[in-house]
């Protein structure tokens, strides 16, 4: 099981890292705390001090188009708030 998906490489996020050393990510919905926290660890080779995880529902869409509606869901994800230690970073775009 991948417990990593993806960063969240957004503004808000950004600012986070740069001020409160906090990064995000999008994780596997059966992964625990622990897990992500082993997880980052082993990626990125820095010290997890906390993390925080929420879980997003999915959301019905609908927009309507010349043959009619058309109706949708998006999918639902867990998202994860990693604390590191004081000191360590990470960087996202070493590898571009």
């Amino acid at each position: 099981m991948d417990i990593l998906l993806k960063p969240i490489v957004t503004e808000k996020f950004t600012d986070l890292g740069e001020k409160l050393n906090q990064y995000g990510f999008i994780v596997e919905k059966r992964a625990n705390k622990i897990q992500i926290k082993q997880a980052v660890e082993e990626m990125y080779g820095v010290t997890v001090e906390s993390v925080n995880t929420m879980v997003y529902a999915g959301k019905s869409k609908s927009r309507y188009t010349k043959t009619g509606i058309i109706a949708g869901r998006t999918k639902s994800f867990k998202k994860a708030v990693v604390t590191l230690a004081d000191g360590e970073t990470i960087d996202f775009y070493s590898n571009i």
